[in-house]
């Protein structure tokens, strides 16, 4: 696999996605049960915060990447698609941007 930027700005795409899945399951996994079993409304609000900042930084840096060119506008819709899903962020290497 060749290092040219685009490649480059894929693979970070990519860690982003991970990163926004992993901080999804977080959110879905640990912070709901701390606060609907245990009443510890804060842990929704962390992980919530953090779930945010990591999805608008994902979105931001697909919509670069489609302006750039380096996917397409389905590509990115899949992307999107895909984000809102549990666990979904773990098939864009897979299903978005495979050879």
């Amino acid at each position: 696999m060749e290092n040219t930027p685009t490649e480059l700005r894929k693979k970070r795409l990519i860690q982003i996605g991970h990163w926004e899945g992993i901080s999804y399951l977080l959110l879905l996994g640990v912070a709901m049960p701390l606060k609907y079993i245990f009443s510890w409304p804060t842990a929704v609000s962390v992980f919530g915060l953090l779930h945010g900042f990591l999805f608008v930084w994902f979105c931001i840096f697909l919509l670069w990447m489609e302006i750039k060119k380096d996917i397409t506008l389905f590509k990115g819709f899949l992307s999107v698609l895909l984000s809102l899903l549990p666990f979904g962020t773990f098939y864009l290497e897979r299903y978005v941007f495979r050879k």
